[in-house]
């Protein structure tokens, strides 16, 4: 499993070939070891177990990264080896240690860390791919990519200062892609100047440069870089006469404004940063694929106009009470519509009888109640609840309301039993109506028959992580509603019988067994949709 790593990494292309090399150096320009006392050589074996294969380059600190391979798990590695080890390698090796002490997807893995007294290395995880430095040396990414790789960091720093632990290295360089889309942050680096606030902050940065292709810390360089200097290098932001920089939406156009006022928050030091957490689970909400933003693809960015098929999440508050008032106004004239046909009577001239207005008092004095309408009620948001798993399978939570049922959220596949394979009790799918509602029916449509769920109810929202997700959990599973669940009718489950006078804001989707699926168990949820008033 990945974890924090030792070295500073970035990446270039040899020949075709991406190899992992420096941070802050070209490889042309490293300079040879003054002490060969130690020095390693190719073909060595270390530990009994690392074949030394290249020498890729010298990171920004002097020491030298080799590709390798683990000779017993035949898998590539990359070690960070310095020499003389003994007291001099002491902080480098305990950073290793701790770091492997986290374990999350994107966070780059530390596997060993040896002192041999001549020497010492630092064994990690072998990443293909490049440094988000490099990726954006072709353009600026689009604001889809860029919010994907603001999360990836944001959940990263969220294990790590689960732990009490600060990163303190988070830069273009240390944020890495790998050649099959997995974005990982490496080399953590932490001195007595760094916080998890800088390490929060330290995203607003990774945002504008992905976005820009500008670094907004001009009088913070890189760590072991120099402007102007080789690959360290990147262009200053663009600021104002005052050294202010310009926003990402005043440096291109197509930048979502929601994106734009969340860097530039973050960068500003008057407003104090979210925690690590609570950013990750923001930038989560906002991670949906580029064909699914309301934006238009063409010109500056306007935001798309709402339909009655795909209202835009991105609309006022004003928007929605211009959109209400119309609707009443059309209701208004409806009823004086069928008033008027019902005075004026019918094809067949028989008198009608006059329909009388809604009158507000019955006999006696009592209002009369006025009728419930019964509507879909919008889903406002969603996440995935794994209070007791690797976290793995958070991604496309919004896919569970867009109203497209070929495209959804789904579970890993486990092995053995439905059961999540007797690794966890479940994990479910959390949503949020944005307010208290009457609830009359809930309904969701699986991937597959056979399936076991229950639907849970709460009045908490913690952040989403292990911690934050335990809370909601232990909360909610004493709160079940609507009735209990096993058979349905094909793919569809359809709980109803809820207590009409309670309301509900947050319904949780627990799912306890999974359908067979390619030899193991699997389950996608296509769409949830909720009917109350």
């Amino acid at each position: 499993m990945p974890s924090s790593a030792g070295p500073s990494i970035d990446t270039i292309t040899e020949g075709g070939r991406v190899t992992q090399v420096g941070e802050g150096q070209e490889t042309e320009e490293s300079a040879p070891q003054v002490m060969t006392f130690g020095a390693p050589t190719a073909g060595e074996i270390l530990a009994e177990r690392y074949e030394l294969v290249e020498h890729i380059n010298n990171d920004s600190a002097g020491r030298l990264v080799w590709r390798g391979v683990d000779v017993i798990l035949r898998r590539p590695v990359a070690v960070v080896l310095r020499y003389p080890g003994g007291d001099s390698a002491t902080e480098m090796l305990q950073g290793a240690v701790a770091a492997s002490r986290v374990i999350h997807p994107n966070l780059v893995g530390v596997y060993d860390a040896i002192d041999e007294a001549e020497r010492a290395y630092v064994v990690r995880e072998w990443v293909d791919g490049r440094s988000l430095r490099e990726l954006v040396a072709d353009g600026p990414l689009d604001p889809a990519r860029a919010t994907t790789i603001g999360n990836a960091v944001a959940s990263a720093l969220a294990a790590v200062h689960a732990t009490g632990m600060v990163h303190g290295n988070v830069h273009p360089g240390t944020v890495m892609i790998s050649d099959d889309g997995r974005v990982v942050l490496a080399d953590a680096r932490t001195d007595g100047d760094d916080s998890q606030q800088s390490d929060v902050r330290a995203i607003g940065g990774i945002l504008y440069f992905a976005l820009t292709g500008h670094w907004p810390h001009a009088e913070a360089p890189l760590r072991g870089a120099t402007a102007g200097h080789g690959r360290a290098a990147i262009p200053d932001a663009v600021r104002d006469a005052a050294g202010a920089i310009a926003a990402p939406r005043q440096v291109r156009a197509g930048v979502p404004a929601y994106l734009d006022d969340l860097t530039m928050d973050l960068l500003d030091a008057e407003i104090a940063p979210p925690s690590s957490d609570v950013l990750a689970a923001e930038l989560a909400r906002l991670d949906v694929p580029a064909d699914e933003q309301f934006l238009d693809s063409t010109g500056p960015l306007r935001f798309a106009a709402d339909t009655a098929d795909e209202p835009s999440p991105l609309a006022a508050a004003g928007g929605r009470k211009v959109a209400i008032g119309i609707a009443g106004l059309l209701a208004v004239a409806l009823v004086g519509l069928l008033i008027g046909i019902s005075v004026l009577g019918g094809g067949d001239g028989s008198p009608q009888t006059p329909v009388a207005a809604p009158s507000s008092n019955a006999p006696g004095g009592d209002a009369t109640p006025a009728a419930t309408t019964v509507r879909e009620l919008k889903i406002s948001g969603a996440r995935i609840i794994d209070p007791e798993g690797d976290r793995q399978e958070l991604r496309n939570a919004d896919r569970v309301f867009d109203g497209d049922e070929d495209k959804g959220w789904e579970t890993q596949t486990y092995r053995g039993r439905a059961n999540f394979g007797n690794l966890k009790k479940g994990m479910g799918v959390w949503i949020d109506l944005g307010g208290e509602h009457t609830v009359k029916s809930v309904q969701v449509l699986l991937s597959a028959r056979g399936a076991s769920a229950q639907l849970l109810t709460g009045a908490s929202n913690p952040p989403s992580s292990s911690t934050g997700d335990g809370q909601l959990y232990a909360e909610y599973k004493g709160k079940p509603i609507g009735q209990p669940f096993e058979e349905h009718d094909g793919t569809k489950m359809t709980f109803n019988g809820f207590d009409g006078d309670k309301k509900y804001r947050y319904l949780l989707l627990w799912i306890t067994e999974l359908p067979p699926s390619d030899g193991g168990y699997k389950l996608g949820v296509q769409e949830i949709t909720v009917q109350g008033s």
